[in-house]
């Protein structure tokens, strides 16, 4: 792994923005990297002082006049943050120092859309991966989901983890799933696992779901999945095997989206690590169409898509 490795830490004060930091000593990050952590002051139709007209003003019945002013508000604009939001920030710069104490840390507050503003400076500041904090599922897991971090995770430029807050003794060795369905995308999944630095006698269990086929060529159709099954669990395992890590396996029918999510629950997983689909459309993404943004939404561990 890279050692200039760069990760952007999404940062709001709260309670799963302070366990997202703790957690992160869990991801076998390295031990030398540069850390971005980003406060966003949401802010909704802002009226910027450049663009307040008084009542009075001849240029206000200039629609000239008033576009000219508007395009100049952004210039204007100025982030109003409370003391204790920025002495907030500063405690979570020393918590991730605390955890990672060679990495260089900087903090940054910006305006706007939180997932809008993440993804971007993600973008300009060539992040590796986005840390963000999650309250726990949708509250309705068939519905769109309208989270922050969900928004995040779709959208980003690069890997992203989402972290939900669990309980897990210190020290204590991970439990990683992947999941896997034989596409190159997974194959980098793989490749990051094996790369990361991860405590002695962590796990990783490879998951793979099969489609149902019941019709009159199921028994070729059968012997030519299993074939191609055994092949992508071997492929997994020859990038794991230089590691410390005990590799097993899982195979189950079913949709991919339930049968990774519901194994880790099972299993007590600390994290899936799944790829990220290729891009779907707004439509498709708005029904949770990709496996990657339906794991997002329903697991109850941590999830890193990896990108």
């Amino acid at each position: 792994m890279n050692d200039e490795m760069r990760i952007l830490v999404a940062f709001d004060g709260s309670v799963y923005a302070e366990n997202a930091i703790d957690e992160m000593s869990r991801a076998g990050l390295p031990r030398n990297a540069q850390a971005l952590l980003v406060y966003v002051q949401e802010r909704w139709l802002p009226m910027p002082k450049s663009a307040r007209l008084k009542t009075d003003d001849k240029a206000v019945n200039s629609s000239t006049a008033v576009a000219a002013q508007m395009a100049r508000a952004d210039e204007d604009l100025e982030v109003i943050i409370s003391s204790e939001q920025l002495e907030g920030l500063e405690q979570g710069k020393k918590q991730l120092q605390t955890h990672f104490p060679n990495w260089k840390i900087e903090t940054l507050i910006l305006e706007g859309s939180p997932s809008s503003q993440i993804n971007q400076k993600a973008k300009e500041w060539n992040a590796d991966l986005i840390v963000v904090g999650c309250q726990g599922q949708t509250e309705n897991k068939l519905h769109t989901v309208g989270s922050i971090s969900q928004k995040i995770a779709n959208e980003a430029p690069c890997s992203v983890r989402i972290v939900r807050g669990q309980v897990w003794k210190q020290g204590s060795p991970n439990r990683i799933l992947i999941g896997l369905d034989g596409t190159e995308a997974t194959e980098v999944v793989v490749q990051d696992v094996a790369e990361r630095m991860w405590l002695m006698g962590s796990e990783v269990r490879l998951v793979m779901a099969t489609d149902r086929r019941p019709n009159q060529e199921e028994t070729q159709a059968r012997e030519e999945e299993q074939i191609w099954i055994e092949n992508c669990i071997a492929k997994a395992r020859k990038i794991l095997e230089d590691t410390e890590l005990n590799v097993t396996e899982l195979v189950e029918e079913g949709n991919p989206k339930e049968v990774i999510v519901n194994a880790a629950d099972e299993w007590g997983a600390d994290c899936i690590f799944i790829g990220a689909n290729k891009r779907l459309n707004y439509f498709e993404n708005l029904l949770l169409g990709s496996v990657s943004t339906a794991v997002v939404a329903r697991a109850n561990c941590t999830v890193e898509v990896v990108r």
